[in-house]
């Protein structure tokens, strides 16, 4: 119910921003509009003042809304309010209502985005965790225990690291720029300042996926090798491991953090019987050695170890908030970013350098509305302004149908002298709407192979 209820208020929050923006613009430009409405379909409440004021409405289809206008094109209107109508209003108004519903999305998500850092958020501090083998992490001598202190795409320009997804945001945008990344670094305790290069240039990427990721090699973030509860009976218990225990060695290599250890856990199921190893262990501070023979199991045809019992400890967390000015700068610059990487993510696709799996639809969006409302303020404030930004910037797109399309008459008014033709316009039409129909139908099939696991 909650999933339901927070994609109904995403939704309703959005539309009503896109549609206002529309509205507000066209009034300010003297264009009367006849109705608001949010949703589709049978009209569930309505208000109007008066017969000469706007008509509101709330539908019983709650995916999408519009804004009806006084137009010659879709009736007669009355001389005494010719002047009152949209195609009657000069060129440059025209396209001031149009592009103020995407522009009001953006807005939007600048304020959200700022809420977000206004309220403030606990994040995973940037302390890292052992890279994985022979990933772009380990071989740029990243280890166990770094801070990420600030980064650089030149080596000049060094901006400061608030948490770990302020690090994991950079390193997005690095792979996207196909441009190296420098890392200032540090221990835990801020001391032994070192610099290093990620070569995420020689990743050959233009987006973040699940192979990108493992090339990487940025696991996650640093905790202790400190064990959890264990499983009544299972293979670390039956070693005689408690939860509170610190891992020091396993047969005599020192163990760096729980990334390591689970590492090796893994490793030791893959023989049959699994290895048995020699583990050294902080108990109330005495050393204690036991041997563990971790569990062999088999999942999805792969074989590993598992010792029953959580491993790692909660990782260091930060406050991450701004002032008014910063975070509203802030949530101005993630808009821009977003947008940004929104606009080459869907050309991408378009020329097919990105997978079409890429694209989200309804499903998806009410199943992350849900999670990040269930999370908290904030994390509901960030998810809202991401999808009002890529509302905003689907419906800059030029396709008829949207208001990009209707943009790009616009500019062929504005170029040739003359509107484009009815007939034109008709064909564009049907054009934009099985295109836009393939979208969603695409969005949706990825959304059901997202939600069964074929994806």
């Amino acid at each position: 119910m909650s999933t339901v209820l927070a994609f109904i208020l995403t939704l309703a929050v959005l539309v009503v921003v896109h549609e206002y923006g529309h509205y507000r613009v066209a009034r300010a430009c003297g264009v009367k509009v006849l109705r608001f409405s949010v949703g589709f379909g049978r009209v569930l409440w309505r208000h109007q003042r008066s017969p000469d004021h706007t008509e509101f409405t709330l539908c019983a289809l709650p995916l999408g809304g519009y804004v009806r206008m006084l137009d010659e094109r879709e009736g007669p209107v009355p001389a005494a309010l010719r002047e009152q109508a949209f195609n009657k209003r000069p060129l440059r108004q025209r396209v001031a209502v149009v592009a103020a519903g995407p522009v009001a999305n953006l807005l939007l998500a600048i304020l959200l985005f700022a809420g977000v850092n206004w309220v403030g958020q606990e994040e995973p501090k940037a302390v890292l965790g052992s890279p994985a083998r022979e990933s772009l992490a380990e071989r740029a001598g990243l280890r166990a225990g770094d801070w990420v202190q600030a980064v650089s795409v030149d080596g000049q320009q060094w901006q400061d690291i608030q948490s770990l997804s302020d690090l994991r945001w950079r390193l997005t945008e690095a792979v996207e720029q196909g441009r190296k990344l420098h890392l200032e670094l540090s221990d835990v305790l801020g001391h032994g300042r070192r610099s290093v290069v990620l070569d995420t240039d020689s990743l050959g990427a233009h987006e973040i996926d699940a192979q990108v990721i493992a090339k990487l090699g940025l696991g996650p973030p640093f905790s202790e090798a400190v064990l959890g509860a264990l499983t009544p009976g299972g293979a670390g218990a039956q070693a005689g491991l408690q939860a509170g225990d610190l891992v020091r060695r396993v047969d005599g290599a020192h163990v760096a953090d729980a990334a390591s250890l689970r590492e090796r856990i893994r490793l030791a199921g893959v023989q049959e019987p699994a290895a048995v190893m020699l583990w050294q262990i902080e108990r109330r501070g005495q050393l204690v050695d036991l041997e563990v023979q971790p569990k062999a199991v088999v999942e999805n045809g792969r074989k590993f170890g598992r010792i029953e019992a959580m491993v790692g400890g909660q990782p260091a967390m930060v406050m991450v908030r701004y002032g008014p000015l910063d975070g509203l700068l802030r949530g101005a610059e993630r808009t821009w970013d977003v947008s940004w990487m929104t606009l080459k993510m869907f050309g991408r696709m378009l020329v097919g350098e990105a997978s079409l799996k890429n694209l989200s639809g309804p499903l998806t969006i009410a199943d992350y509305a849900g999670q990040s409302a269930r999370s908290g303020l904030a994390q509901y404030l960030g998810f809202l302004a991401l999808v009002s930004v890529s509302l905003g910037v689907l419906n800059l797109l030029p396709l008829p149908m949207l208001d990009g399309g209707h943009l790009m008459y616009y500019l062929f008014e504005g170029l040739s002298g003359r509107p484009v033709s009815e007939w034109w316009q008709t064909q564009l039409q049907r054009a934009g709407a099985l295109i836009l129909m393939l979208m969603m139908a695409l969005a949706l099939s990825n959304d059901v192979a997202r939600l069964t696991g074929l994806h």
